[in-house]
């Protein structure tokens, strides 16, 4: 009976039993390192030699109290999940400002000192998530991406990457993905009225070998990617287009055209630490758009 057990024991139980069980069930000090660990190893990929996905900021032996998922994790976002009371930052993109986050190349830059001040006051801990995210099966970006476009009906089962959607345009797939994504800086190479039932989504910064690869595949109209360098693939694009080529292109944008796999991620990361707070923080589309002579309605 309860009233037999000594005092400390009997309150002991009684919150215990007061918390829910996810509470109950996720350790009180899981660790960045901890988190890090796992989560590596339930994507069940191995991260490559080079990998970018190192501890950018912060002390891994830091005590989590919660997780916060981005595409980029810009001043804003530190700023909120300050606010929102978690100290781990997972970050699908760069920190500092370069693909390595090779911090001596602005060792002296006020913006950089400033944000590993904020880093260093708040006692966050700032990690990167981008190539094992997106080797896991399936790749947790895409198919976030995929989920955000309703697209999933449309993907191929041997290609994910490819997608066979009903008779429609250029321009109208330009519009259908500005609604579900909210992007005011779409941009479109080729013709926006040219049909469309062949589609090919790259999201990110693939590069032109694998965007140009993509084009080059018979069948694939139209490619959609975050960005391009535009003297590689968008060139290709004007080029192809002027010889006749039934292709196009449509750039996102990078940010567009992975927030919704860093909110998938979120998503996951709760069934692996249940009980732990995780939530998606975006970083938001960096453009404005400019309303000129040229485009202001009368």
């Amino acid at each position: 009976m309860l009233q037999s057990r000594p005092l400390h024991t009997a309150l002991l139980i009684v919150l215990l039993t007061a918390l829910p069980w996810s509470a109950r069930a996720q350790s009180p000090s899981l660790t960045a390192a901890e988190v890090m660990r796992r989560v590596i190893a339930a994507t069940g990929a191995t991260p490559p030699a080079n990998t970018v996905d190192t501890l950018k900021a912060g002390d891994p032996n830091t005590v989590v109290t919660g997780i916060v998922t981005t595409f980029m994790d810009t001043y804003p976002v530190l700023e909120k999940a300050v606010a929102a009371g978690k100290n781990l930052i997972i970050t699908h993109e760069p920190t500092f400002y370069n693909h390595p986050d090779d911090q001596s190349l602005l060792a002296a830059d006020p913006v950089q000192q400033q944000k590993l001040a904020y880093i260093r006051e708040h006692h966050l801990v700032v990690w990167r998530f981008h190539d094992t995210w997106h080797l896991r099966q399936p790749d947790g970006i895409l198919a976030g991406m995929v989920d955000q476009f309703g697209w999933k009906h449309y993907q191929s089962k041997t290609s994910p990457n490819l997608f066979m959607l009903p008779p429609t345009t250029v321009g109208q797939i330009a519009a259908s993905l500005q609604a579900r994504t909210g992007a005011r800086a779409i941009r479109i190479v080729g013709n926006p009225a040219m049909p469309v039932t062949e589609v090919a989504l790259l999201p990110g910064a693939a590069g032109a070998d694998k965007q140009i690869k993509a084009l080059e595949q018979g069948d694939v109209e139209l490619l959609i990617v975050g960005e391009s360098r535009e003297w590689e693939t968008v060139p290709y694009v004007q080029d192809a287009t002027a010889e006749g080529r039934h292709k196009a292109l449509i750039l996102l944008g990078h940010a567009i055209s992975e927030e919704a796999g860093m909110d998938e991620c979120a998503r996951w990361l709760r069934t692996l630490f249940p009980g732990m707070p995780v939530s998606f923080i975006p970083a938001g589309e960096p453009f404005q758009t400019v309303q000129t002579s040229a485009t202001r309605r009368p």
